[in-house]
């Protein structure tokens, strides 16, 4: 099993910028890749970037493109999403998703292990 366990959402204005952690505990060797969605209210759950933990290729969604990067640590088993830009439109609970077998999926059921959520709020 791997555990996730996300922090650094929170409320920040239009135009601020925040970057949410992703710590991973438990059995993570086989954690290939670890991914960021997020949710808004009465919304699908939608992805927003992606990591190869080997080869570190990234993916994002197009509505978040040039304002986003994920990164990750893999001596801490941390994985980043450094968020500058933001929008009211990126209000959501964030959610932090890993998985064995990394094919470059966007999909939610694709990834196996997820964490409980941050909350990330901009104000307009």
């Amino acid at each position: 099993q791997v555990q996730l366990e996300e922090s650094g959402g929170g409320l920040v204005q239009a135009g601020g910028s925040l970057r949410l952690s992703c710590g991973a505990s438990g059995r993570t060797l086989g954690s290939s890749g670890m991914a960021w969605f997020r949710q808004a209210p009465g919304k699908e759950r939608e992805f927003v970037a992606a990591i190869n933990r080997r080869t570190r290729i990234t993916d994002y969604a197009d509505s978040v493109k040039g304002r986003c990067t994920i990164s990750r640590d893999n001596t801490k088993n941390t994985v980043y999403l450094e968020m500058i830009s933001l929008k009211p439109d990126d209000t959501a609970v964030y959610y932090c998703a890993a998985t064995d077998w990394y094919t470059g999926s966007r999909r939610p059921s694709n990834y196996k292990y997820w964490g409980q959520g941050t909350q990330v709020t901009v104000s307009s």
